[in-house]
């Protein structure tokens, strides 16, 4: 008897888990070592010209009875009813494949309870990178290491724009329309461009490599919706790239802090090379020192790929995967304030108000320089303000 699967939502990431599933049934097949099948898609839509039509339920009970489907792939975004249904399976003991980072970021702590009282798996590798394998190599592969930091870019569509103003020179309102025109950005493009995808992001990487169920509304956040184009060319000219980053470190007081920023990238540091709509993640453990994973962060098939390598290896478990899980927490004592952020920082001022000691660059806009020493986040804040900055931004270490 085949493994029965289903797909709740036939979105761009569920149809494509769909399409990819049969373009390669039989190496999934082989790969997870059943014979499978979808039996079920959940969508209130019809689709009369689908292959797929005779699988279409709207009925989300037709998938929660059915003792044959013991898989199930959630493709369908948001916290609710996406929450409602992963856990009602969870609690039938259907393990769940999801690529739902805000499910994830809201909700994942108690999911993943519900599933180890049941026997099944929670798992969402999808739900950060895409098609980057970044979930299971934190739990499994570096598991040997004590990991400090981790940094990346984790949102095509902010570091698709940012790549056309640094290397068309266009304005930030005329590269959002074009990834817009492409399909790389929504219509209302407020959670890429304002960084709250990015950081439910990496409130799930924060969550399973610390331990504890981090918060977007924990993660101070900052978008690119400001920045001009004469920091993207100043920041050219003083050797680095501006880069919308999501990272988390922990401090020596024994608390994390998770941020979300625009942040100048020297060129010496390989994250600077990523261009377009391309994702990498930089991990700092004290055995392997730095390791990157890099790849596409999203789209349809990417996406899927994903969601169905958790679906197979949904397949090959017979309990639940004791790694992958994390600490309900009840407030946020163990985040560190934004304050304590420390780096160095790049300013633009007005001429004149630049320290006498600082290498910088003089434009029309002002003058651009990047502080020698490293400041905390409330130091920066106090400087911007002494120096009347139009912009100050972290650089990456």
């Amino acid at each position: 008897m085949s493994v029965k699967i289903a797909v709740l939502g036939h979105g761009v990431v569920g149809s494509g888990v769909c399409e990819l599933f049969y373009k390669n049934k039989k190496s999934i097949e082989k790969r997870a070592g059943e014979e499978m099948d979808i039996k079920y898609i959940l969508d209130l839509r019809d689709f009369p010209d689908s292959p797929y039509k005779e699988k279409f339920t709207k009925n989300f009970d037709d998938i929660l009875n059915d003792d044959e489907v013991t898989s199930v792939a959630e493709c369908m975004g948001g916290v609710e009813p996406a929450f409602t249904f992963v856990k009602s399976c969870l609690e039938k003991g259907k393990s769940v494949s999801t690529s739902n980072k805000e499910l994830v970021a809201e909700k994942g702590d108690i999911l993943l309870r519900t599933a180890k009282e049941h026997n099944c798996n929670f798992f969402f590798e999808a739900s950060v990178g895409g098609a980057i394998p970044i979930i299971r190599p934190l739990h499994k592969c570096l598991a040997a290491n004590d990991i400090d930091k981790v940094a990346g870019i984790l949102n095509g569509t902010t570091n698709f724009i940012l790549t056309k103003m640094y290397n068309d020179n266009m304005p930030f309102d005329e590269a959002l329309a074009l990834a817009q025109s492409l399909g790389y950005a929504e219509k209302d493009p407020t959670a890429d461009v304002e960084g709250h995808d990015a950081c439910r992001k990496i409130c799930i990487i924060s969550s399973l490599v610390f331990g504890r169920h981090v918060y977007p509304k924990s993660v101070f956040t900052k978008g690119i919706s400001d920045i001009q184009l004469c920091d993207v060319e100043a920041a050219d000219v003083l050797g680095c790239s501006v880069k919308l980053i999501a990272s988390v470190r922990r401090l020596e007081n024994g608390k994390i802090l998770p941020t979300v920023m625009p942040t100048l990238v020297p060129y010496e540091n390989i994250m600077s090379g990523v261009s377009d709509v391309f994702n990498a993640v930089l991990v700092y453990g004290d055995g392997i020192d730095q390791a990157m994973f890099y790849g596409r962060g999203a789209g349809k098939l990417p996406t899927a790929s994903a969601v169905l390598g958790d679906v197979i290896e949904t397949v090959k478990r017979t309990s639940t995967e004791s790694a992958q899980t994390w600490e309900p927490s009840s407030d946020d004592s163990f985040i560190a304030s934004q304050e304590e952020y420390v780096s160095r920082w790049y300013f633009r001022v007005p001429d004149g108000k630049q320290p006498s000691d600082a290498g910088s660059y003089r434009h029309d806009d002002g003058v651009s320089f990047i502080t020698d020493k490293p400041f905390s986040f409330a130091q920066a804040m106090d400087m911007a303000k002494e120096m009347n900055a139009f912009a100050f931004m972290p650089v990456m270490d």
